[in-house]
């Protein structure tokens, strides 16, 4: 009899400890990344745009709907990257904490159809990185208080991480020449790591992916990569590399690799973000140095 109360109070233990897991839905697969990192088994996460997937284009399913009803804290990206989750937590009236994991970056404003709007791709400065952990730990102590001593060990052992790579990013895209520091890739994912490297970064599109290039962009790109003697052009994991290619084909130029830009890979050292970053330093080295 002993030994079946043992072992009924152990399993009524395990799932009050399940039960006090704080239940959080990110928006796409980096942002999941920061919080597995961050909250370790404190959480129980769902993510809504997986990995190799673009969340400019994302549409909402009802399992998403019905992870924002259970959920108790919802993390976005913000800066107008996907706005098809406020209209989605709105449409749910779901309860949950909503937070944009940007809040405090200063963003690089660009124009888009005729419109002055922030580029969203923040997470491309390590600098940025640090704001986005701080963010979200912030909010999971928030809403979890009970384990807050956690989170905030998890967020100074995290930042030394980053700061870390930090120091190898800038050791090796220091390297580059001037006459190198021209990237070319399919949008306009890039533009923070190049604000903090001193890289220019030209893409036939812009900040989305939801609208094609024009044949006359594409024709200017060939001319601006000929004139400039670009080495190499990169393709993204989240597009289909077949117009890049082409695009280096008729330039004369080469493929440089694959760049993680708006998503982790699904397995690999792209499958964390301080791998995809390293991951996407390297491959620009690699490319591009004399």
């Amino acid at each position: 009899m002993k030994k079946l109360v043992f072992v009924a109070g152990m399993v009524f233990a395990l799932s009050v400890s399940a039960a006090e897991k704080i239940k959080v839905v990110t928006s796409f697969s980096i942002l999941a990344d920061f919080v597995a990192e961050l909250g370790g088994d404190r959480v129980e996460l769902v993510n809504l745009v997986g990995a190799d997937e673009d969340a400019h284009v994302y549409q909402a399913t009802p399992d998403d709907a019905r992870a924002l009803l259970k959920a108790d804290l919802v993390i976005a990206n913000g800066l107008g990257f996907e706005p098809w989750l406020p209209r989605l937590m709105s449409s749910t009236e779901s309860p949950a904490t909503y937070i944009e994991a940007s809040k405090g970056v200063l963003p690089i404003w660009l124009e888009e159809d005729g419109e002055k709007v922030p580029d969203p791709h923040a997470w491309q400065s390590l600098a940025h990185a640090e704001i986005y952990v701080r963010n979200i730990a912030g909010a999971l102590a928030k809403t979890d208080p009970a384990n807050a001593d956690f989170y905030e060990k998890q967020r100074v052992s995290y930042l030394e991480r980053v700061r870390e790579l930090l120091v190898e990013v800038r050791e090796s895209l220091g390297r580059l020449p001037t006459a190198q520091r021209k990237v070319i890739t399919s949008h306009d994912a890039f533009g923070y790591l190049g604000q903090a490297y001193g890289l220019t970064f030209v893409a036939p599109q812009g900040l989305s992916t939801e609208s094609e290039p024009s044949a006359a962009d594409v024709a200017a790109l060939i001319r601006q990569i000929r004139e400039d003697q670009v080495r190499a052009v990169f393709v993204e994991n989240i597009r289909d590399p077949r117009l890049m290619e082409r695009i280096a084909e008729e330039a004369g130029a080469t493929v440089g690799g694959t760049l993680y830009s708006d998503a982790l890979a699904a397995s690999g050292p792209g499958s964390s973000y301080l791998g995809m970053y390293r991951h996407n330093v390297e491959t620009l080295v690699e490319a591009l140095q004399p």
